[in-house]
């Protein structure tokens, strides 16, 4: 796509992509952060959320960074990695809250559903690819 400038952009699916591969590595750098200090700085009933939530941050950063790039123009897959992304957030920032404010992990349960669907949505694609 040309803007008035003569500069050429790319287009927004696929700009996308690129935008969740980003979001996803940041996802796994901060799930390192989190399970040092699960394991370093917290004990009992918060370590063990806080590790929970490092490891499906971790597991879907990962798959955020290596999947985003192949969601190019394919408004599906971009579907599905937002409902990874979003359900991680969800779930993961429910369980870091609970452990570390003592809030209600009740948002919890949405963001594993929107996780499970994102991944569902996913092995759509890939059948009807």
């Amino acid at each position: 796509m040309q803007t008035g400038s003569g500069a050429v952009r790319a287009p927004v699916r696929v700009v996308a992509g690129r935008w969740f591969a980003a979001v996803g590595a940041v996802l796994a750098a901060l799930a390192v952060g989190l399970a040092a200090y699960a394991s370093h700085g917290a004990d009992g009933e918060a370590q063990s959320r806080l590790q929970s939530a490092a490891l499906f941050l971790f597991g879907h950063g990962v798959a955020l960074a290596a999947l985003g790039p192949l969601s190019a123009g394919r408004v599906w897959r971009i579907v599905a990695l937002a409902g990874l992304l979003f359900g991680t957030l969800l779930f993961s920032g429910s369980l870091v809250m609970g452990a570390l404010a003592g809030w209600p992990t009740a948002l919890a349960p949405m963001g594993g559903t929107l996780m499970m669907a994102g991944w569902l949505v996913w092995a759509m694609t890939a059948v009807r690819q």
